[in-house]
């Protein structure tokens, strides 16, 4: 009986960190009009982040993905205007552990209860935006967006914004639409 409830924990702890560590979630859309070929440079309108250190951080994440692509930076009067808004939120998940099956055949007939316990685990999720607009226009033309677990460790969250960030690009720029 006491491999029985081991086996549950073990399992019910597996469960656990394999809802935390779940992959990082990209997204990325854009406008299927828009000839991309003409826009070559780009300059930062504004990036929203309630932790400072974190702009430049985004702005270097993003600077090196467009840089990749052959994209240029300016001050100002880029072909494109850049705004980034970085969000974070308690994300709550509840687990429910139970100590047997409590089936099986009794003297009273078949059944029995086993107990179960319950417990929240509560963490912050953060989530990155970034939107390109026509400097012209002002219309949109691409937004991307990451959404990862938030670590204590800030190395770890810089080197998964970067991974975001990198992975929101790697389709950049949109080849022309397919009709």
């Amino acid at each position: 009986m006491k491999l029985k409830k081991a086996v549950f924990v073990l399992m019910g702890m597996m469960l656990l960190f394999a809802g935390k560590l779940s992959a990082q979630q990209v997204k990325t859309d854009y406008d299927r009009s828009a000839n991309f070929t003409q826009y070559k440079t780009y300059s930062w309108e504004q990036v929203k982040s309630k932790d400072a250190l974190d702009v430049d951080r985004i702005k270097s994440a993003v600077n090196a993905a467009l840089a990749a692509k052959g994209w240029t930076q300016v001050d100002s009067g880029g072909d494109v205007s850049i705004v980034a808004v970085e969000m974070t939120r308690n994300q709550q998940t509840l687990n429910t552990f139970y100590d047997g099956f409590g089936g099986g055949w009794r003297w009273r007939g078949f059944g029995g209860m086993g107990e179960a316990t319950t417990t929240t685990d509560t963490y912050k999720v953060g989530t990155l935006i970034v939107d390109l607009f026509d400097s012209k226009t002002k219309t949109l033309l691409w937004r991307g967006s990451s959404t990862d677990t938030l670590s204590n460790n800030s190395d770890k969250n810089i080197k998964n914004l970067d991974k975001g960030v990198e992975k929101m690009f790697k389709q950049f720029p949109p080849g022309p639409s397919k009709k």
